[in-house]
This record gives structure tokens, sequence and C-alpha cells, in this order.
């Protein structure tokens, strides 16, 4: 028995090294490349950026829409970034607003989701090291078909990065829609929980066509705040011209970053709400307050995000952690893409002499 699994364990051994030679490419062969430039220290200042979407899985409110970036390097010493994002429609996509629209039974009016953000990174360390790339290796006559079912070879070839080490620090301040009840369960509260000044708690359920149904509650919350953290950037700008292949070329901009969150500012609405039972103690429009309602100060996020140092091209970035917000709905994770993004290095001059 131990001699027929030995001679099956060398047959198929030996079955697999012949498949590999038999499947070894004859176009892979050494290339020979032209440096063009190696040059990750002269980039654009200036990139402007267009997001015709994001997505944002967010706790108090999930939603997706557009929004903008501008980034603006200052030489070596700091760079600046100014974002704003905000909800297509109702219905694409704030799922909070949707929801208190189409099921609030109380008179908070619903808040369109709004994100603002800016800030400034200081590079504590911006320095220079040998490195490589890896391209991979195209022709034209690879277009379409041939390309999409093709396994591309690539090179690595050395070039220079350039390392940024970054303190970062900024303001946040956003505003949204959020729906009251699930923040209410998270925390171990109820409706009842909820009172005017002369201490009546909001109903728990209210009468609809002769059934008892609950008693939707929606509200509004705002975050005014900022963040402090740090980041580290690589940036790699070469582009080389291969022998019998098209131009390679990397000039990514990559940035990592851990943030600290701060809002001494978490807001939220009280609840207005109209009972039109007469023999109700909450009869008429009476201000309920959502002050046993916790919030959180204090959130924390890792990121990263993507340009290319190109007049014309795109961006993305990705976010995740907990945001300050109500307690037990700060967790969150963003995805954003920005296209086109315009990139300029801010440099019109020319030289002039006379005749």
């Amino acid at each position: 028995m131990n001699l027929r699994f030995l001679f099956l364990i060398t047959a198929c051994l030996t079955l697999s090294v012949t498949l590999l030679a038999q499947g070894e490419r004859k176009d892979k062969t050494a290339v020979t490349y032209e440096e063009l430039y190696d040059e990750p220290s002269s980039v654009n200042k200036l990139f402007v950026g267009i997001q015709p979407i994001y997505g944002e899985m967010f706790a108090t409110n999930a939603n997706a829409g557009f929004g903008a970036e501008v980034v603006y390097y200052h030489k070596d010493k700091m760079n600046f970034r100014a974002h704003f994002r905000k909800t297509y429609t109702q219905e694409f996509f704030d799922l909070a607003r949707d929801l208190a629209v189409k099921k609030s039974d109380v008179e908070n009016r619903a808040e369109v989701y709004n994100y603002y953000e800016v800030g400034a990174t200081y590079h504590i360390r911006d320095f220079e090291e040998s490195s490589k790339t890896k391209m991979f290796l195209y022709k034209n006559s690879y277009k379409g078909n041939r390309w999409a079912a093709r396994v591309p070879l690539s090179a690595d070839v050395p070039c220079k990065v350039r390392k940024i080490y970054g303190a970062r620090l900024g303001g946040i301040l956003w505003d949204s829609s959020t729906e009251i009840a699930r923040a209410l369960e998270k925390q171990g509260l109820s409706n009842a929980d909820l009172k005017t000044a002369e201490g009546v708690s909001l109903p728990e359920t209210i009468m609809v066509e002769g059934r008892e149904e609950s008693l939707d509650v929606f509200s509004n919350i705002a975050s005014k705040g900022l963040y402090v953290g740090g980041s580290m950037t690589w940036i790699k700008n070469v582009a080389v011209n291969f022998d019998k292949f098209e131009e390679g070329i990397d000039d990514l901009i990559f940035t990592a970053y851990v943030d600290i969150l701060v809002s001494p500012a978490v807001d939220v609405d009280n609840v207005v709400y109209t009972s039109t039972d007469p023999s109700s103690p909450n009869f008429g429009t009476q201000t309920y307050s959502v002050s046993p309602l916790k919030t959180k100060m204090l959130g924390v996020r890792i990121g990263m995000d993507g340009r290319f140092n190109r007049m014309f091209s795109w961006a993305y970035g990705a976010e995740i952690g907990y945001r300050p917000s109500l307690e037990g709905r700060s967790l969150y994770a963003l995805f954003k893409i920005s296209f086109p993004v315009f990139g300029t290095n801010l440099d019109y001059k020319v030289e002039s002499f006379g005749k």
C-alpha cells in the first residue's frame, strides 16, 4: 500500500515539473530600457479632484453621494487639504433622511448629510532614498481581447522614492439625520427616557387607524471638532523607455495616516412631537429632551489615499474607524473615487531674452 502511494506521489511530481517546463514563456527575455526621468521631488503642487461617487457605511447614517477635494503642496514643508461631500438625493443615498421622511412620527425636519474637512500636514522629515518599481510590459498589439487574456510580464526598475513623515492637524464639521429609536435601543433606553421640562415622557406607541403602532422617532445630529495624527507618504515619479515595449511610468503619490478625532460639540436636536389626543398628557406640540442619550467626543480613524502626478488623472481613498457621534453608533467605513483630478505645478513663467 505504501509503495503504491509513493509511486502515485512521484508520478504527480514528475507530471507537474513537465507541465511547468512546457509552460515556460518564449517571450520571457531580458529587456533594456532608457531612463527618461526619475524626479520624485518634482511633482505637481496643486491637485483639484471631483468625486462623482463615494460610499460610507456609517452607523449613524449610511450614505453615498458626491464631493470634491483640493490638495496643495507648499515646497517640501507642508501640504494642505480641503474636502467636502454630501448625498445626491434623499433616496440616493441618505438612508436616515429617507426613513425619516417616510416613517417619522415627530415634527423634526430631516437634515441632509453634509461633511466638511480642512487640514494641513507638516513635513517632519522629507527625504529621498533608493528603491525600485515594478512596471508591466505592454505593446500596442496587445489591445483588446489579447491583452485581457494575457498574463503580463513585468520588470523591476531601480528608482528613487520620496518619503514624507508628517504631523496632521485639521477641523471637521458634519451634520445628518439619525434614527433616535436605534440609538435608544443601543444604549438600553426607550422613548420613556425622553421627557419634557414638566417630566412628561415621550409615548412608546401611537394609534393609527385603530391600530397601535410604535412611535418612530428621528432627529438631527451635528458634530464640530478637530483631528490630530500622523502620516507616511511615498512618492515615485519615474518614467523609462523600454526597448520593444511601450514607455513605463510610475508616478503614484500614496499616503497612509492615523488620526485621533476630537469633537467637544456633538449636538442632537431635541424631539418635537405633536399629539392629537386631548386625553393624553402629551396633547399638543411639546419638546422632549434627548439629554439621556450619551454621545462620544473621541474617535479614531486609519486611512489611505492615492493620486497620480499628472495633469489629468484620477485618485482614490478609504477610511475606517470610530467617528464622534452617538454612543454605540460611531463605527464607519468610507470609500471614495475622484475623477477627474486636475494637477498643476503652478509654474507658468518662461525665460525672456532681449534681442
